[in-house]
């Protein structure tokens, strides 16, 4: 294995480069690993790359490899599909999903990776973080059959929440989204689609990830009386605007944060976060989330790339990275 890498670090808040760096060799229950694909998390990692992480979250914000500090300069990712070509022999070979940034290669202990299974193409591994957060979703909001759900923002949370409920019997799922060409990710996802506007309105259960204060008033205007919202949006250091008059309070719907930093308090004391990776990854043996992959780049674009992300001038949904 080559001990020299190269990866992306926002240097300043909007600019990026690509840096070189000399790796260690595997130590004792280390392993080497050379990276595939990475994803861009396009919610978070436009956040970082613009320098909108809020000082008092600086902690709770880094990810489990990141190198720097916010707003930087600052190496940070956690969507990468590598293979393994150092360490036990029963390992090296693997395709494996990690939560390691944008890096060609790296080194990391052998319990931080994950195998992607059989069946699970390489390229849509790099959806299991992604997946991961929906899965903690609906452990926390737990859906019931034939539950009428709503999915307000049709981004790469929003849809995968709304493939994994189509998935439970008898529920039935729409996704709101005030881009009209989600609708054709919708109909790949097997999930019905509305704009704002048209909506349907009595919902047991609405999950809301459009980080909009437009989407939330939705969520909270949609949920039937007694029903619940999930709030997974999250706003860097927005101030947001939650009407809670009128009739929330009479119509009783609960408001409930969910979060992929934490285990679901339904599921903490039986699962560890090894346990829902690894159910993440299995779920991706459905082709539905391919149509979450919505282009793709060369590593070495990633200084121009980015920028046009974080400002919308290359829309997608999960943007996934080649590497040589």
């Amino acid at each position: 294995m080559s001990r020299q890498a190269r990866a992306f670090w926002v240097s300043s808040p909007g600019a990026g480069e690509i840096r070189t760096a000399e790796l260690p060799e595997p130590g004792r229950g280390e392993v080497g690993v050379r990276t595939l694909y990475s994803g861009v998390s396009r919610g978070t990692e436009t956040l970082v790359f613009e320098g909108r992480v809020p000082e008092r979250l600086h902690r709770v914000m880094r990810a489990p490899f990141q190198e720097g500090s916010f707003p930087g300069p600052v190496k940070y990712g956690y969507l990468n599909v590598g293979v393994v070509e150092d360490g036990p022999q029963d390992m090296v070979g693997h395709t494996v999903f990690t939560l390691f940034p944008h890096q060609t290669r790296f080194v990391l202990p052998a319990g931080a990776l994950r195998f992607v299974p059989e069946g699970v193409p390489p390229a849509r591994a790099v959806l299991a973080g992604t997946v991961e957060t929906a899965v903690n979703a609906l452990w926390d909001a737990a859906p019931r059959l034939g539950d009428r759900a709503t999915v307000v923002g049709a981004g790469m949370v929003g849809c995968c929440a709304a493939r994994l409920l189509a998935r439970v019997p008898g529920v039935r799922v729409e996704l709101v989204d005030v881009d009209a060409s989600r609708a054709r990710v919708a109909e790949r996802l097997g999930v019905g689609f509305a704009a704002p506007d048209e909506a349907a309105d009595d919902r047991d259960l609405v999950f809301h990830t459009s980080a909009t204060e437009e989407g939330l008033a939705l969520a909270l205007r949609v949920t039937a009386t007694d029903g619940e919202v999930v709030e997974l949006s999250w706003y860097g250091d927005r101030p947001v605007s939650v009407p809670l008059g009128e009739d929330f309070h009479s119509r009783r719907i609960t408001l409930r944060s969910s979060q992929v930093g934490g285990i679901a308090a339904a599921r903490r004391g039986r699962r560890g976060y090894g346990d829902r990776l690894d159910l993440a990854l299995e779920l991706l043996a459905d082709p539905a989330f391919d149509a979450l992959l919505t282009g793709e780049s060369a590593f070495d674009d990633l200084p121009s790339v980015l920028p046009r992300l974080a400002d919308g001038s290359l829309p997608a949904l999960c943007h996934r990275i080649v590497y040589p």
